[in-house]
């Protein structure tokens, strides 16, 4: 295991740990909902859909066609917000 891949899960565990990885979770989903991220995905669904046919698609599909447009339209200010708050609590709870 890498050093970069232990670090990621010493922090991830802390995150956990913690309950702060819950809290973020819920603040991501909120900050997606508010931005309108999850009806602009819900309409990709849509359209993904109606091209390839209902009986054509499996949620496997689905799954591999929305994920890389799901992560370009999470906007810069909701990422940047969680990787500060995600510095601010490392700063915190530094061992």
């Amino acid at each position: 295991m890498s050093k970069e891949s232990q670090m990621r899960a010493a922090i991830n565990q802390k995150l956990i740990e913690m309950g702060e990885r819950e809290r973020l979770k819920e603040l991501l989903r909120a900050k997606l909902i508010e931005c309108g991220w999850r009806d602009q995905l819900k309409a990709h669904c849509k359209d993904v859909i109606r091209e390839k046919g209902i009986e054509n698609v499996t949620v496997e599909d689905l799954v591999a066609g929305i994920t890389p447009k799901g992560r370009a339209l999470v906007p810069d200010s909701v990422k940047k917000e969680l990787l500060q708050r995600i510095r601010a609590f490392l700063a915190q709870h530094a061992t």
